[in-house]
């Protein structure tokens, strides 16, 4: 079967961490472009972090640079999204989504910058909830 596995999310104090995981079946991870992105109630969704496929460039929102680290694993066909300093603002359902296009430049950015385009899969989700 061919799909997209979120899994870690769960309930964490401000500051704290935790680390989501996309695992891949039926397909193979590293020929994919992989974005994170989130979604809280009432508001759109947004790009988080993603990875290009190409050179392993990187991108990350303004509000999570510098806490949240996105890697690439092949061997088992997994990507992390590594969240340190949780703050209650990164509640949301996380989907991660996988992305064979090429793109001139950037591919990272253009990716993140892109939430609701028809990625070729789409994850069913994990929540994450920061409160005390």
């Amino acid at each position: 079967q061919v799909q997209l596995v979120e899994s870690g999310g769960g309930l964490v104090q401000p500051g704290g961490s935790l680390r989501l995981s996309c695992a891949a079946s039926g397909f193979t991870l590293n020929y994919y472009n992989i974005g994170w992105f989130r979604q809280a109630p009432g508001k759109e969704r947004e790009g988080v972090s993603c990875i290009s496929k190409s050179d392993g460039s990187t991108y990350y929102a303004d509000s999570v640079k510098g806490r949240f680290t996105i890697s690439r694993d092949n061997a088992k066909n997994t990507v992390y999204l590594q969240m340190n300093s949780l703050k209650p603002e990164d509640t949301a359902v996380y989907y991660c989504a996988a992305d064979q296009r090429v793109y001139l430049m950037t591919p990272a950015q253009a990716m993140c910058d892109r939430p609701s385009a028809p990625y070729d899969y789409w994850g069913q989700g994990t929540q994450v909830t920061v409160s005390s």
